[in-house]
């Protein structure tokens, strides 16, 4: 650790402010309460990859300098969510400061300090950085502005009540002014109160107002640095080709001499299943790879293909499986149902496939490891690091980096370890960079599902009883090693067990089947998205078969919901629901409940010939509590949508011979600027506490659009993506 860091984490567990001549002012320390119910996959994690610092709940969060200047150490990465200007907007609120004095540095992999009591580890992911921060850091702020109040009072001999601070200043009562920087010394000696008293909603002078990104302008003008960006002095450029077959092994390399002619090459390094090549420049690199003769043993998985895997998961999903949840009798419910539906839904294998493709600064030395990279789980990293550099974890030095795109990708380490695994055997620094062709077959993919739901009718065709079986890989399992001794994937589920419709005889099933071929891991939307892509196809089916509209069907379902009929009944209103529509034409609809936020979305598309779709409309309706910068809620549910629609009309990753089929945009489409319509996003007034945004506009996108397929063809399409129908957009 650095000295800052070994500062910072000699805070007490009742989170004391401290003063440290180290750091030169004030470090603000505050207890993290988990303020919302955490994911079942959170409490999975806890304990698992932490060790003796799981239970720690402690942050230090703000320092302030001798000059008045704020620091704000992120707990959150960035990585085009927005997060870290909503983090400054927190602590800028309470700690009245301007939001332009605030610097933003990213936390170090720190798990007494910086674990996300959410995710109950050190991670940004699941759409919780707001959700979590929404305390801890207001704290943060409000604790620093009491204690330097209080440091001002006590300089004038007057009672704190008597002062107030603003724009970085106390003022006292006769018109006494200091700057944050003077009284820093005086205020580091002072205790943090245990009672810290936060701003109504209706004190706040920037929280809820539309802020512009603190990122943006260096994005805009080339100034950022990415991984991919960077220059350590005497680094070289590395990239690798990894068997093609998940599992498989490298057995030899040949023809060197010809990849060593290429110009800037300098080494060829052997991996179990890789082979690297360090130049002077990326292109290099890639022509030396080319011109390698390389033996592949391609394991057990060679002879598999996209049909047997499934074929293999289809039959599986007949099976019983574990019990999710059951409430209700639901076989009274299905044996004296007036009538009954049954319908399967299947979802692809999906990529990740970010901007920016997997890259990691790293320099092995006798004395440490340094890392420069943008990841996810910073502590994960850290000590799968320090295993294949056979060092302490001590020694692993990571430096976070903004991260061109995650999307669930950078939770996983695999290239980091790559990258250590190269630079341990290399006399000099290397930046890893994976190309486009290797990070999209060798990415770590959301599994495919298939989901079986039946359920019991009454005379009105209203469900009485829901049988819901669940079957695919356990991403849980994959990223931690193992299940709860009940079998049951608490992320795969997640929304089934507790849909936002009163449904008396609820019975889930979780089927694990695990393909060995292809690696699974998290992707956008999580458990919530798989889920609420089936239940909201399947309700709108059960809708059209009794012969009732849509929205009014849901809207009789949900009335212990009035949230989720809010903004089911917005979106409605904002699309003009009831408005008929030419022949063609149709809308489509899906609402849940995720990430503590409510959403509802609505399509409206027209068919062009036999199987071409134009989107016209896409209204999007959401109740995320508080929203805390209005401008990026809107930024995230449009993106969050157009990325849940490129993936329910293209996304596929197809498997032959063991191998990925899918290597570059051309055969793994996105969604392209004459496809899209502009997103029309309603924020709902709450004061509610926060919930997540970063995922929650992707959850719902793929059900409104089949839904809306339906409304315009009259033809219903159970698997992802639409392409795979000869569906097109115009």
């Amino acid at each position: 650790m650095s000295e800052s860091q070994s500062s910072a984490a000699m805070l007490s567990r009742r989170g004391l402010l401290k003063g440290s001549a180290l750091l030169g002012g004030l470090v603000i320390g505050t207890y993290l309460p988990a303020s919302v119910t955490r994911s079942f996959a959170a409490d999975l994690v806890q304990g698992a990859s932490l060790g003796d610092n799981a239970e720690q709940g402690y942050g230090a969060f703000v320092r302030i300098d001798h000059s008045g200047a704020v620091t704000l150490i992120s707990p959150k990465i960035e990585m085009g969510q927005g997060v870290q200007t909503g983090i400054a907007m927190m602590v800028a609120e309470e700690l009245e400061v301007p939001l332009s004095q605030i610097t933003i540095t990213e936390a170090p992999p720190n798990a007494a300090l910086y674990t996300d009591a959410l995710l109950s580890f050190q991670a940004t992911g699941g759409s919780t950085s707001t959700r979590y921060s929404w305390e801890p850091l207001r704290k943060a702020g409000a604790g620093a502005r009491i204690v330097l109040i209080q440091a001002a009072a006590m300089r004038w001999k007057v009672a704190p009540s008597q002062c107030h601070a603003e724009n970085g200043r106390v003022i006292g009562p006769n018109g006494q002014s200091a700057g944050y920087g003077e009284l820093v010394d005086a205020a580091a000696k002072l205790p943090l109160p245990t009672e810290i008293p936060l701003k109504a909603v209706s004190e706040f002078k920037l929280l809820g107002k539309p802020v512009q990104r603190l990122d943006t302008p260096n994005k805009v003008n080339g100034t950022a640095k990415f991984t991919i960006d960077l220059q350590v002095p005497g680094m070289l450029i590395a990239s690798t080709l990894t068997c093609p077959v998940h599992g498989g092994t490298l057995r030899g390399v040949k023809n060197e001499d010809a990849a060593r002619k290429v110009p800037g090459v300098r080494d060829i390094v052997r991996l179990d299943n890789a082979v690297a090549v360090t130049a002077s420049n990326f292109w290099s690199c890639q022509q030396a790879l080319k011109a390698l003769d390389i033996d592949w043993d391609l394991g057990p998985h060679a002879a598999l293909d996209s049909a047997q895997l499934d074929k293999s998961l289809f039959e599986a999903s007949a099976g019983d499986g574990v019990f999710a949840h059951q409430s209700g009798d639901i076989a009274g419910a299905l044996k004296n149902a007036s009538s009954r539906f049954e319908a399967i839904y299947e979802q692809p294998f999906l990529s990740h496939s970010p901007l920016e493709p997997m890259t990691c600064v790293a320099h092995v030395r006798a004395d440490a490891c340094e890392l420069w990279v943008g990841c996810q789980a910073p502590g994960m990293a850290q000590a799968g690091a320090a295993k294949v550099c056979g060092m302490p974890v001590e020694k692993v030095v990571i430096h976070n980096q903004l991260i061109g795109g995650g999307f669930g990708r950078r939770l996983e380490s695999d290239f980091i370890f790559q990258a250590v695994d190269i630079a341990r055997q290399l006399s000099y620094p290397i930046k890893l960079i994976w190309s486009r062709e290797e990070d999209m077959t060798h990415d770590r993919y959301r599994p495919h599902y298939v989901d079986r739901l039946n359920a019991a009718l009454d005379k009105d065709l209203r469900p009485v009883g829901w049988e819901h079986r669940i079957a695919g890989a356990s991403v849980v399992a994959a990223y931690i090693g193992a299940l709860p001794a009940d079998g049951v994937d608490g992320d795969a589920v997640e929304v089934a067990k507790d849909p936002i419709y009163t449904l008396p005889n609820l019975q889930v099933r979780y089927i694990r089947h695990d393909p060995e071929v292809i690696p699974v891991s998290w992707w956008r939307g999580v458990g919530p998205l798989r889920s609420t892509y089936a239940i909201e196809s399947f309700i709108d089916e059960l809708a059209h078969n009794a012969k009732v509209d849509p929205v009014k069907y849901r809207l009789a379902l949900m009335q212990s919901q009035p949230r989720a009929q809010a903004v089911l009944t917005k979106a409605a209103e904002l699309v003009e629901w009831d408005k008929p529509l030419p022949a063609g034409s149709g809308r489509g609809v899906a609402v849940t409940a995720v990430f503590g936020s409510f959403v509802a979305t609505i399509v409206e598309l027209e068919k062009q010939g036999d199987k071409g779709l134009r989107i016209k409309r896409l209204v999007t309706a959401i109740d995320c509590g508080f929203a805390t910068n209005p401008t990026s809620v809107a930024s995230q549910m449009e993106g969050g949508t157009l990325f849940g629609l490129s993936a329910a009309l293209f996304n596929e990753i197809l498997i032959e011979k063991g191998q990925v089929q899918q290597t570059n945009f051309h055969e793994y489409r996105q969604i392209r600027m004459s496809d899209a319509p502009p997103v029309e996003v309603h924020i709902v007034d709450s004061v509610e506490t926060p919930g997540g945004v970063g995922e929650t506009g992707a959850v719902p996108a793929a059900a409104a659009l089949v839904n809306a397929v339906y409304a315009a063809t009259g033809v219903r399409e159970r698997r992802l993506p639409l392409s795979r129908f000869g569906y097109f957009t115009v």
